[in-house]
């Protein structure tokens, strides 16, 4: 069993005030915890990783090269391996999300393209 207390979790903030918290998981899947400004987005991205996106709270819009879906509090969304996307705060408020991702991956997905 692996245990990951919230307070004890990596944590990593891609862009100012977009929080991530790395919660527990394995090389097959990994969870991230994130928070979200309002008025904030991801840049448009993709990765190796199936992603499932669930909103917790407040409001995200996820946008792909196709199609544009608002989530609101326990919704979620799917998207492929490679899926180009972005997920926005279009909320007035701050949004906090849960992203599951298999295989699993780390922050530096964020971090190597930061160099």
């Amino acid at each position: 069993m692996e245990h990951v207390p919230f307070d004890d979790a990596e944590t990593y903030e891609p862009d100012n005030g977009w929080g991530r918290a790395a919660l527990a998981g394995s090389d097959a899947f990994s969870f991230e915890w994130f928070e979200k400004p309002s008025g904030h987005s991801s840049p448009m991205h993709d990765h190796e990783n199936e992603q499932v996106c669930v909103c917790l709270k407040g409001e995200l819009t996820v946008h792909t090269e196709t199609e544009t879906v608002t989530l609101e509090q326990y919704d979620s969304v799917h998207l492929e391996a490679w899926e180009a996307h972005r997920v926005e705060n279009t909320g007035e408020t701050t949004a906090i999300g849960l992203d599951v991702f298999a295989p699993g991956r780390s922050f530096d997905f964020w971090t190597d393209k930061a160099e």
